[in-house]
């Protein structure tokens, strides 16, 4: 599993992220040695592909970056090499490769390794990886502090003790987690102890119908608002930083929330109806349920310093975010930026450097700025231009309107999307390759900038195997629920949220000007 801590080190957390380890092993035992055979099938591949002529109208560097894209494909849907290392790798794989192809400018003269290598580590300077990594900044604070679990403990100490109440109050935590703390790994490491914790107070079975309903809705939860709101996952970056640099357009906090959040909203409403329908618990009442939630959070002891610093910066950063473009023009992620520095200020400061680092997943950050490069490239040598006629060609989507082109690449994202366990990697791979086939297509007054948010709505569609997400493999670890429990009702959202996606690209999303 690929950066599934992000960095607590309370012991509870610790626990679940090992149990999630534990319980990727096991789900990956029947595939041993996958490892090996998916460097090789990523290495075969990229080998044929290099083999080929290079077809008429796509530049030799745009036919290697191909080659590369194909190895990055397959090492990240079968997780032959972790995903920092993978980053490297094809970092490496674009200097040499680009840097001994013909320059798509002048091909009488080749790119060079120095060229190549810029192009590969371009990605570091999307303003979107600076989000990426001050969002981590901000998550491994809330772990230091302790602010998050006070916030859900205070949440959950509302609601009421029967079933339904505290399935409810588990949904209003995932919503409210997600406007405060930017990682959904860190936001689901942070919950499933708090869950835990609930399932031993009342005491049910762990292995019982309401642990398992409580628990995939915790992790459910998380992937739903990770499209509600723009800032609470990685993937929704990859898709701003490709649509700024490619389109030379962005889309502010508000936009994303306006559009997104309706969908977010009906499928909470969804997620509650499915989990009680097709997990029903086996109890109705808890009696003092609520009782051992409040002594869970009076032994946090009152509110440090630092939470209150915490608590306040986050709040003022969360009003930065929603009135960009209304009251000020500061974007995302400056401010975002800007709030990471207060937060290691003498005297404002909530936590050292040395206390931050190594908390945070730098692979992350590194996979993020890699997979931005990769993006630009196939770009810029015009080889997702390429490969984006070819899909256009191949669904009949040149003539399409537009909710026809919403509609197949949802599901063709939806399909691929059960062979990744990264949704940021996932993003990195197709989000180029969309704005391309959009590019392409004869449909007028296309949208691409709106239909590319809403396509990344869809990256976020890991709702049905246990490995389409880190945040899934933790709440897995729990041994809480079994993973056919998690398909089967996995399955049921994914129907929905396709259903709804069609939905509001019919009605609201058109009448915001989207499709």
């Amino acid at each position: 599993m690929r950066e599934v801590s992000e960095g607590r080190e309370a012991a509870p957390v610790a626990s679940v992220v090992a149990s999630a380890k534990r319980a990727e092993a096991a789900v990956a035992a029947p595939f041993w040695g996958r490892e090996y055979w998916g460097l090789l099938a990523a290495i075969a591949a990229m080998v044929v592909v290099l083999l080929i002529p290079t077809p008429e109208g796509l530049p030799v560097a745009g036919h290697r970056m191909l080659a590369v894209l194909a190895f990055a494909v397959i090492v990240w849907m079968t997780e032959a090499l972790d995903y920092a290392v993978s980053a490297v790798v094809i970092a490496a794989l674009m200097a040499f490769l680009l840097g001994l192809s013909p320059n798509p400018a002048n091909p009488k003269v080749l790119m060079g390794t120095s060229a190549g290598l810029g192009l590969a580590f371009s990605g570091f300077a999307n303003t979107a990886l600076a989000l990426v990594a001050a969002a981590l900044f901000l998550a491994a604070a809330m772990a230091t502090t302790g602010l998050d679990k006070r916030i859900a403990l205070v949440i959950l100490s509302r609601v009421g003790t029967e079933t339904r109440q505290v399935v409810v109050g588990a949904i209003l935590v995932g919503f409210v987690m997600a406007f405060l703390v930017p990682s959904t790994t860190a936001r689901v490491a942070c919950l499933v102890p708090i869950m835990l914790g609930i399932i031993a107070a009342f005491g049910v079975d762990k292995k019982g119908a309401f642990a398992g309903m409580l628990m995939i809705t915790t992790v459910q939860t998380a992937s739903i608002w990770n499209v509600g709101i723009k800032t609470a996952a990685a993937q929704n970056m990859v898709a701003v930083g490709f649509i700024e640099r490619t389109l030379k357009q962005t889309i502010t906090w508000l936009e994303w929330f306006i559009a997104a959040a309706p969908f977010a909203i009906i499928m909470s409403i969804a997620l509650y109806f499915v989990m009680s329908w097709m997990m029903p618990p086996e109890i109705k009442e808890v009696p003092g349920g609520r009782d051992a939630i409040r002594k869970s959070l009076a032994d946090l002891g009152p509110m440090k310093t630092s939470e209150k610093k915490l608590l306040a910066i986050s709040l003022t950063l969360l009003a930065f975010w929603a009135t960009e473009g209304v009251f000020h023009i500061f974007d995302t992620s400056t401010t975002t930026v800007a709030a990471v520095a207060l937060m290691f200020l003498p005297g404002i400061g909530i936590m050292t450097w040395k206390e931050a680092q190594p908390k945070i997943p730098w692979g992350t950050i590194v996979l993020f700025g890699i997979g931005i490069s990769l993006g630009t490239a196939l770009l810029q040598t015009r080889g997702a231009t390429w490969l984006a006629d070819i899909v256009v060609a191949q669904f009949g989507l040149k003539n399409a309107t537009a909710l026809f082109i919403l509609g197949v690449m949802s599901l063709f994202l939806t399909v691929i999307h059960l062979g990744f366990a990264s949704a940021t990697a996932l993003a990195s791979a197709m989000i180029p390759i969309i704005i391309a086939v959009l590019q392409s297509v004869a449909t007028p007054d296309m949208n691409i900038v709106g239909m590319t948010m809403l396509l990344q709505f869809v990256v976020s569609f890991g709702f049905i195997l246990v490995v389409n997400a880190p945040q899934n493999m933790v709440a897995y670890g729990t041994e809480t629920f079994e993973a056919k429990d998690f398909v089967r009702t996995g399955l049921v959202l994914t129907v929905i949220a396709f259903a709804l996606v069609m939905l509001l690209g019919a009605t609201y999303w058109r009448w915001l000007g989207y499709v």
